[in-house]
């Protein structure tokens, strides 16, 4: 509990107290911890002298701002009806496939989460998928297969 009252006095003391600090400290918690527990949620809500459930409103609105733990890699597959367009069906089965993961899944050995996120601005270069921070575009099931293979070697 300390842990958590000295990250939120931290980045309290970045961003300020006010409402508009809401998002950039939750970011921050994400940022340190992968995900805000509801600890992090009751101490960033009496930092900033508002209810619980704003905080939770918002950190569970942004499908960035992780609510619950996930894998170390982060697998988001743009939903947009572009990618739809572009087969985005086939990339998933492969991502399926090869990680033995459905959607909204996380693996038992907390390596990878799957989920589908609003349109990554990649329209242009569909279908689109984001690990954790870095975009993959133009995928092909044969690109996904290559892409995996070298996060699950970097995971051994």
């Amino acid at each position: 509990m300390e842990k958590t009252k000295e990250l939120v006095n931290k980045l309290t003391e970045k961003h300020g107290t006010d409402r508009k600090a809401l998002i950039p400290i939750l970011q921050g918690i994400v940022k340190e911890n992968s995900f805000i527990s509801k600890d992090e949620m009751i101490e960033v809500a009496k930092a900033l002298d508002i209810s619980g459930a704003e905080v939770y409103g918002t950190a569970s609105f942004y499908s960035f701002l992780e609510i619950e733990p996930r894998g170390k890699y982060v697998i988001r597959v743009c939903r947009s009806i572009v990618c739809d367009n572009k087969n985005k069906g086939a990339i998933l089965r492969k991502i399926e496939e090869m990680l033995h993961l459905k959607l909204g899944e996380t693996s038992a050995d907390k390596k990878f989460s799957l989920l589908e996120t609003n349109c990554l601005g990649q329209c242009d270069k569909a279908p689109a998928m984001l690990i954790n921070d870095d975009v993959y575009t133009e995928l092909t099931p044969d690109k996904v297969r290559s892409i995996l293979h070298d996060y699950l070697q970097a995971s051994e």
